[in-house]
């Protein structure tokens, strides 16, 4: 099997369309890009992300994560006018967190999460490329209820430690356990 097929074997299938493919050339691009800024940012500052978490309501975070404090981030990530600008269903994240960000490339007018739509005074801003990040507009700390807390803590661990145990033990191509 070549490097590629073993890559995408070993990783999620939930978890693959952020994450570059092992054999490309370069860095990431787009969203990927993007997601890898954030994440070296924030794994500086004792935040830890996992791409692309399934959330209760049926929605999916392009970045969740979990601060030194216990404190749930979500980053969405954003690398179109179109699809920025066509997105009515970010709020709902909202209740899954304390804190929400935006994630956009330097190519991405970031005056249009400005716009009263995308709840300035609530949201934060983060600039990415596929090296680093920057955050340009702090988020708002918006605490979950303990009960609430507790769920979204114990769901993105049980993801990450599903996908660990995946990387570091695929299932057989039979799928006998």
């Amino acid at each position: 099997m070549t490097d590629a097929v073993l890559h995408h074997m070993s990783v999620p299938a939930d978890t693959q369309s952020l994450q570059a493919p092992i054999d490309s050339c370069g860095p990431p691009q787009g969203a990927a890009a993007v997601a890898r800024g954030i994440a070296r940012l924030f794994r500086r500052n004792q935040i830890w992300v996992a791409p692309e978490i399934a959330l209760p309501n049926g929605r999916r975070a392009d970045l969740m994560g979990i601060d030194s404090r216990g404190a749930i981030v979500i980053v969405e990530i954003k690398v179109a006018r179109a699809d920025l600008l066509g997105d009515a269903k970010w709020p709902e994240y909202l209740d899954h967190c304390d804190r929400f960000y935006w994630g956009l490339p330097p190519t991405l007018d970031s005056g249009l999460v400005q716009l009263p739509a995308f709840l300035p005074e609530t949201t934060g801003l983060i600039i990415a490329d596929a090296y680093d990040a920057e955050i340009i507009r702090p988020a708002s700390t918006r605490p979950l209820a303990p009960a609430r807390r507790k769920s979204e803590t114990a769901r993105l661990a049980c993801v990450a430690l599903r996908r660990l145990n995946q990387l570091h033990d695929p299932a057989p191509p039979d799928g006998l356990y």
